[in-house]
């Protein structure tokens, strides 16, 4: 006997309405009138002879037959969203768009995109720096490659790789101009790609936060205070993430031995019904790979690096005997 299910609509309708909270945003994001959407929960309740939401203040929460409802509403029109995307878009031919952190897209994607287009010469990318959580749910971007903390609500997302704070200078500016200690940072110009707070960190390790600090220059973005260090423009903070090609070639110097942990992390992410798409579903796994063999390569110690020890508090060890 074939099973009975509740018409589609109402189902559309019960789904956007529980994940806004709102028959006003769920009428929106479906283009109908605030009393179609009623309408349709109305039918859906009659249909299935129960209450599926109740009011809270200015909300709407589900009741107990809603939350056991949603779960498998909102995973079977995922699966048809999925289904639907894997037939217009096969696996290795078609348009993507990415959107990823400008420094990451500039010093570290864009000089691997001969290995993914050697692999999927049939793929066109079309590549958006920025860092703007809204990508995540624009229609015209398919996957993100962002910096955060991964609170992004709704949405699949793997962390893709942490990463470490440094100064890094160019040879010709610390040849004219040595930094032989934290103190000679005084005599040189702090790029930052932020509002300070990294460079703050930094030198709270390095017990420099006392340092007088005179010239400085806030360039937007950690591309733009890489690329003026590149310049000879002053000191900017590196990370092991985009930096190590440039220390490689010699165009970058990393003066001092301390790293500090970056307050975030890079994450890939994407809505949930692009994730299951195959021409998604490749970047990723290609992105992840990348990773993985840049995390397999073993870098050469970095000769005349300054050492800087952290200060740490004192560790007292109930009933430990001294071993000096």
């Amino acid at each position: 006997m074939a099973k009975r299910l509740p018409p589609l609509n109402p189902l559309r309708a019960f789904e956007a309405t529980a994940r806004h909270a709102s028959l006003t945003k769920a009428a929106s994001e479906l283009s109908v009138t605030h009393g179609a959407i009623s309408h349709q929960i109305k039918a859906l309740e009659q249909s299935l002879g129960v209450k599926l939401f109740e009011r809270a203040g200015q909300r709407l929460k589900l009741t107990p037959h809603g939350a056991e409802l949603l779960p498998a509403v909102s995973t079977a029109f995922d699966g048809i969203a999925a289904a639907t995307q894997r037939m217009t878009r096969p696996a290795s031919t078609g348009a993507l768009s990415v959107s990823c952190v400008p420094a990451l897209l500039s010093l570290w994607m864009i000089p691997r995109l001969g290995s993914f287009t050697a692999q999927y010469p049939d793929v066109r990318l079309t590549l958006i720096p920025s860092n703007d959580a809204r990508d995540i749910r624009a229609a015209h971007i398919d996957v993100c490659l962002h910096y955060g903390d991964g609170g992004w609500p709704d949405c699949w997302m793997r962390k893709w790789s942490g990463l470490d704070l440094f100064p890094v200078v160019s040879p010709t500016l610390i040849n004219n101009r040595p930094i032989r200690t934290v103190r000679d940072l005084a005599d040189h110009v702090f790029l930052h790609g932020d509002d300070g707070r990294e460079w703050r960190t930094w030198l709270a390790a390095a017990d420099g936060l006392n340092l007088e600090r005179g010239r400085r220059h806030y360039l937007g973005d950690a591309r733009m205070a890489t690329e003026a260090a590149v310049h000879g423009h002053g000191v900017a903070l590196g990370d092991t993430v985009t930096a190590s090609a440039l220390l490689a070639r010699g165009l970058l110097i990393a003066p001092f031995s301390l790293s500090v942990p970056a307050v975030d992390d890079f994450y890939v992410v994407c809505r949930n019904e692009m994730k299951s798409t195959p021409i998604v579903q490749v970047f990723i796994d290609w992105l992840f790979a990348e990773k993985a063999l840049d995390d397999g390569r073993v870098g050469a110690p970095a000769a005349g690096r300054i050492g800087i020890r952290r200060k740490r508090p004192a560790l007292r060890v109930v009933g430990a005997k001294s071993s000096s």
